[in-house]
Formats: structure tokens, sequence, C-alpha cells
């Protein structure tokens, strides 16, 4: 079995490495050098002589002999306004002597302290940030930035700095970079709450926090996360850019921000690529987008803004926006009258660099009626390649159907969190097979059929506490592209909550159960399509990756620590979940707790 493995592995990466390297490696090499070039660049610029760099060095700093190089260096530096930690790892001890150094470090300003925890269990993060944070108040520094991007820590990571944020070291902060943290509801809460409290505390002195720009892509802040900072937002009033693309935001919370986002005046940068606007979050969004004056770049690509919405950003950018640079409508399901009614609005943009509505559905008479509208503004170099059109044959019907359809779950799940306590109780007993009483709503495999054919968390709570069994019924689990598509249609409604986290895993669990305890079916077949259609794994088939692993990532990690999972697929999974991805960086916290399972299984 081993062997087989080991041969099937080799096999698989051999072939993945030879398909795609012609593809990219021009691209990735100059890419690659271009971004290092321009970030080392810009952080000379911004620091100019006070920066001590660390970056990249893979420095293992577990105890505090480990860090003694390192402190001798920040004690011997002179002047030190930006210490770069980039790409190494810290322990809790390491931490502790390398904020005693810091202590007497006042004129320090930037902090890059991105990725700076690889391997590390969570545990080990909130104690590390809490001992450099207090490094920094006790030094009295006034720092300009933070970045703590890419750092897994989750929820109980923002309680690790919470007090730095409150502190005066941060009363003069000017860029909060948190991308890709794993910070989810809880964690935006929290950081809303410390930021309200710096702005609160720095009033006081004369001089309130003035943040300028704020980053927190790919954190899964939800409704309420993003609610919690738009409150947060609306008091300090000064942004200029705000970044918070991949957010699971649907149009409760883009709502929110877009009323946040009209009383900060300066905003130049809006980035909410691949969240939920809908029409309602389009109208809202576009309604503040007339009261701003300074917005130069708009990216709103894959979030579903349909037509009705693209027509109200559209009316928004006729009437103002004169500085408008970029703006990215693509794949968000606009139909051509919509899309040329965005390209008539961009007339008198004659600072407008790039307009992008690929991935929309004009069809071939649309596109070609969209570069004529812009030829006529001498403007159609601004338009990006239109290749990956969806055409023009799905009814407008259809598409006001759907859109409908979808507000009403919204609405009905907003109702459901409003009602607190109320909600997640039965939910719960619903998933507890063991209960006593008979529930009082039972799922029939018609309401499976439905649920896998339009997956969502409301549904899969709604068939009750048969669901898992029926799911798996309902799978022909000895063909293994059947077992994946099932697997993903479940998984893709993961959420933290715990009711819909419970459902997840036991429908998983039943399902791959029965797939691995048959004779008949190829577990090796099974995990070389999910890796597939996970895009981490390429293949001759045109098939389309799932646009988010977090729920495949959270099920796997769950799925990896059961009995029924064969340990011989442990070295496959490694081996991709290791290899560098996008998809995968985008859910950085899922893929570290994979990783540490299969590490340890």
């Amino acid at each position: 079995m081993g062997t087989g493995w080991g041969s099937h592995l080799s096999s698989l990466l051999l072939y993945d490495l030879g398909l795609g390297r012609k593809l990219h490696k021009a691209a990735a090499t100059m890419a690659s050098e271009d971004i290092a070039k321009l970030a080392e660049s810009l952080a000379r610029t911004q620091v100019g002589g006070g920066q001590l760099s660390f970056k990249g060095k893979s420095l293992k700093l577990n105890t505090a002999e480990d860090a003694q190089e390192v402190i001798k260096e920040i004690e011997a530096f002179d002047g030190l306004e930006a210490l770069r930690f980039e790409g190494n790892t810290v322990g809790v001890e390491a931490a502790k002597v390398i904020a005693k150094a810091l202590e007497k470090k006042s004129e320090l300003k930037r902090c890059h302290w991105s990725d700076m925890f690889t391997g590390r269990l969570r545990s080990e993060i909130p104690p590390a940030l809490i001992s450099l944070g207090e490094g920094l108040i006790t030094a009295g520094a006034q720092l300009v930035e933070l970045d703590l991007s890419d750092n897994a820590f989750g929820p109980d990571g923002v309680r690790g700095f919470e007090a730095l944020l409150k502190s005066s070291a941060c009363f003069t902060l000017q860029e909060l970079k948190l991308n890709n943290c794993g910070l989810g509801i809880g964690g935006g809460k929290i950081l809303a709450a410390a930021l309200m409290e710096c702005h609160r505390k720095s009033s006081a002195t004369g001089k309130p926090l003035a943040l300028k720009v704020f980053v927190a892509g790919r954190n899964r802040l939800e409704n309420d996360g993003a609610t919690a900072l738009a409150e947060a937002f609306g008091t300090i009033g000064t942004l200029e850019e705000i970044h918070m693309p991949q957010n699971g935001i649907n149009h409760p919370g883009v709502t929110a921000l877009a009323q946040a986002f009209a009383v900060n005046s300066l905003l130049r940068v809006i980035n909410l690529n691949d969240n939920t606007f809908t029409e309602k979050g389009a109208v809202a969004m576009a309604k503040t987008l007339k009261a701003l004056r300074q917005v130069e770049v708009i990216n709103f690509g894959d979030c579903l803004v349909r037509s009705r919405g693209a027509l109200a950003i559209a009316e928004a950018v006729k009437e103002g926006l004169h500085r408008l640079k970029e703006l990215n409508l693509s794949f968000c399901e606009i139909k051509r009258d919509a899309a040329l009614a965005i390209g008539e609005a961009v007339e008198d943009k004659s600072d407008l660099e790039k307009l992008d509505l690929n991935g929309n559905a004009l069809g071939e008479e649309g596109c070609e009626q969209l570069q004529e509208i812009l030829e006529g503004f001498n403007m159609v170099h601004t338009l990006v390649s239109l290749s990956d059109d969806e055409g023009d044959d799905e009814e407008e019907e259809e598409e006001e159907e759907e859109e409908e359809e979808e507000e009403e779950e919204e609405e009905e799940e907003e109702l459901q969190r409003g009602q607190g306590e109320e909600v997640t109780t039965p939910s719960k007993k619903i998933l507890d097979t063991h209960v006593g009483e008979p529930p009082s709503v039972l799922c029939s495999p018609s309401d499976v059929s439905t649920f896998l054919a339009f997956p969502s968390p409301e549904k899969l709570l709604r068939l009750g506490p048969k669901s898992s069994l029926l799911i798996a019924q309902q799978t022909d689990t000895s063909d293994p592209e059947k077992v994946v598509s099932a697997f993903l249609k479940v998984t893709s409604v993961f959420k933290d909550d715990l009711a819909v986290k419970t459902a997840v895993q036991d429908a998983v669990d039943a399902l791959m159960k029965k797939a691995f305890a048959s004779a008949t079916f190829n577990s090796n077949a099974f995990i070389t399509r999910l890796l597939i259609h996970m895009g981490l794994l390429k293949s001759e088939d045109k098939i389309k990756a799932v646009p988010n692993l977090y729920g495949p990532l959270m099920a796997l990690n769950h799925m990896a620590q059961q009995e029924y999972f064969p340990k011989s697929l442990t070295p496959v999974l490694l081996a991709f979940v290791t290899k560098p991805n996008r998809a995968l960086e985008a859910c950085s916290f899922a893929r570290h707790n994979l990783l540490q399972t299969l590490h340890h299984v």
C-alpha cells in the first residue's frame, strides 16, 4: 500500500509540475521579482535609514538564547524606526526577550510583523504578541504602521495585541494591516472595540486617532464582524484606503459599511472584492459613492452586484467620482444593458486607467457595443479583456428570481441570528440524534436533493437529524467523482457557527465513512479528483476549481482525525497542501490547522 501511494504521489507531483511549468514559469519569475523589488523599494522610501530587517531569514527563535543575535542587532541600532520580522518564527520565550530590547526604542514607528509565527501553535501567538506590545508601550513608541498580516492567530490572537491598540503607542497609528489572519466574527468585534477605545482615549488628549489605511482581507468577518468594524470606521472618519476582500459579507454588512464609508470623506480606495452585495448592498454602496469626492479605486469584482446594482453604481459614477482611476465590476452577473450603462458613465473620467467588466453576461454583441462606446470616448484602452464573458443566453426573469430567492434566504438568516439563543438551542437539538423527543421536522429525499443542488447553511439545518444519513444514501459511493461532488457541496456551507459546523461534520462523517468502508471504493481516485476540484492539482479536463477552500480544508482537518480516514492518504494531502498556492494562502488559518493535524496523525 505504502509503495503504491508513494508511486502515485510522485506521478501526481510530476504531472502537476510538468503541465503548469510552461504556463507559470516566466510570469511567476517576473511577478515575484518585481513585487519583491517594489516592496523593498517602498520600505526604503518610507523609513529611510532607520530600518532593521530580518525579513525572509527563516529564523527559528524558540528560546531566549535563540534570540540573542537578534537582540544584539536591535540594541546596537540607533534611531530604530522600522523593524521587519516577516518570514520568521518567534516563540513565547524569544518574544519576551525581544520585547525587553524594544523597551529602549522609543523612536520605533513601523512594525512589519507579518508571517512571523510560522508553524506556531495558536496558543503560543497571543502571549508572544502581548510581550511585544508591552515592550512598545514601555518604550513610549508612537506607531504609524502595524502589519500583522498572514499570521493565522484567529480571534484569540486579537486579544494578544488588544492592549497595544488601546494604548498611547497606537494613538498615532495611520496604517493597520491584518490581512489573512483568520479573525472571524469574534476577532472582528474585538478589533472594532479596541479601535473605538483607542479613538476615545486619543481624543481625550486633543489628537484623535487618524487611521488612514485599514487592511483585513480573507478573514471571514461576515456580516456581524463587518458591522462592528463599520461602527469603528464611522467613529474614526479619517480613512483613505479600506481593503476587506473575501470576508463572506452579505448585503446587511455591506450596507453598514456603506454608511460608515460616507463619513470618511477622504476615501480613495475601496476594495470589497469577493463579497456578496446583491442589489440591496450595491444600491447602498452607490448612494455612498455619490457623497464621496476623492475615490480613485473601486474594486467590487466578484461581488454579485447584478444588473440592477450595476445600474445604481453607473448612476453614481456618472454624477461624480471625477478622480476615478480603476473600476472593477468583474464576475458580477451583469447583463448587457447594465454593462453598457457603466461604459457610458465613464465618459468624462479623464483619469480612468482600468475598467474591468470581464466575466459578466454581455454576449458577443454586447462586448462589441461596449468597445464601440469606449472608442467614442477614446477610452477603449482602459477596458480589460472580456475573454471570460459568460454570454447572454440566460433570461432576465431567471436572474431576478434567483436574486429574490437569495435575498429572502439572507433575510431569514438575519431573523434567526437576531433571535439569539432561541434559535441556537433548537438547532443544537435538531442535530442531536440522541434527544428523547422526536424532532418536529424531518427531511425527505427531495429536500436533500434540493440542498445538494443549491446548498446553503440554512437549508442544511432545516433538513434535521437524518440529513447526514440521507445525504450519504443519495450519493453513489462507488463513484469517486460523485463522492467528491457531494463532499464539496456539503463543505461549501461550512461556518464557524457551532450548529452549522456540527451539521457539516456529521454529513461528512456519514458520507466518507460509507465510502471508505466500501471494498469497491477507490480512495486513490477520490483524493486525486478532490485535489483537482480544489485547484491544487492540474488536469487536462476543464474543471473550475471551487472558489473558496475554507470549508473543504476545515472538513478535511476534521476528517483526518477520524478512525475511518485512511492514513495512507496523509502524505498525499501533506504534499499538496504544503505547496505554494494562492487559494490556500487565502485560507491560511484553515490550512495551518490541517497541516498541524496531518503532521500528528
